[in-house]
């Protein structure tokens, strides 16, 4: 009898969750399919190895670093900015934080192509932030600040910032306050609660922002394509180029093969370190 309740409970689960799969299966797994059969194959049709061979090569290799590289600083310094305003909105009243959410939320109403070209209005030579400098006198002559890494990096952290606010946000709107009372109470002060209580709890939440900002920045490609000026080669404008400009879509098919899973690993890696942190700040 239960075991008849649980084979009819998980058809039930199973019809439930079916439009999801055929979706899934739709989107992600049939798309990923064909580009790992297209990265198989030359140009001329014939079957080789030599489109994943290549990503060995200096060009390739240098693309991928940058890419890792761009990642990790666009990352780090969204933390270091995002996560004094996520404390900030979980210190403040409901209604408070609901209006300063409406900041984050914000730029989301505009489209990415438009923020970039904004920004390649403000950086560039003869651009609002360099005639400020030049009028106040703290440089003599404009500064570089588009078509290289600087660019590309202040783009991308505009641009990433409220996908490591938000997630971040919601780990610390669930934090209880009695816990910091708790230790208030046991003599600690405000920065030794903040660093031995608040800190550990928020990790989780900094952990799976972090990881969701990392992947996007991974296959970011407006941005550095503009701001970049070609000058900061990262895979996903190699992906552009082999398609665009070579018409060769095997090799275009193997960098996103190999992109993704890089980035399944990272999130295997995230996920573990995700469980882990919540297993200690579970423990405290």
């Amino acid at each position: 009898m239960l075991k008849s309740a649980r084979r009819r409970e998980g058809r039930i689960f199973g019809g439930l969750a079916l439009p999801a799969l055929v979706l899934v299966t739709c989107i992600l797994l049939i798309p990923f399919a064909w580009l790992a059969w297209l990265s198989l194959f030359d140009a001329a049709g014939n079957l080789t190895s030599q489109n994943y061979a290549r990503l060995l090569r200096p060009a390739y290799v240098s693309s991928f670093l940058t890419t890792f590289k761009v990642a990790g600083l666009v990352t780090a310094l969204c933390v270091v900015f995002g996560y004094p305003v996520a404390y900030l909105l979980s210190q403040l009243s409901a209604r408070a934080a609901q209006i300063l959410l409406v900041f984050v939320i914000l730029p989301f109403w505009t489209s990415v192509l438009v923020r970039t070209y904004a920004w390649l209005v403000l950086l560039q030579r003869n651009g609002v932030i360099n005639d400020w400098l030049l009028s106040v006198g703290v440089v003599d002559e404009p500064l570089a600040l588009v078509h290289n890494l600087t660019g590309t990096i202040i783009g991308m952290v505009h641009v990433m910032l409220p996908f490591l606010i938000l997630p971040l946000y919601a780990s610390m709107k669930a934090i209880d306050p009695v816990l910091l009372r708790a230790a208030a109470n046991c003599g600690a002060s405000p920065s030794q609660a903040f660093r031995q209580v608040f800190l550990p709890l928020s990790m989780p939440g900094l952990a799976s922002g972090g990881a969701l900002t990392f992947v996007l920045c991974l296959g970011f490609y407006l941005t550095p394509a503009l701001l970049g000026g070609g000058r900061v080669a990262m895979w996903s404008t190699q992906i552009a180029d082999a398609v665009s400009k070579f018409s060769n879509w095997g090799a275009a098919s193997a960098l996103s093969v190999a992109l993704l899973v890089v980035t399944a690993v990272v999130l295997w890696g995230v996920r573990r370190l995700t469980d882990a942190l919540s297993f200690s700040a579970g423990k405290m």
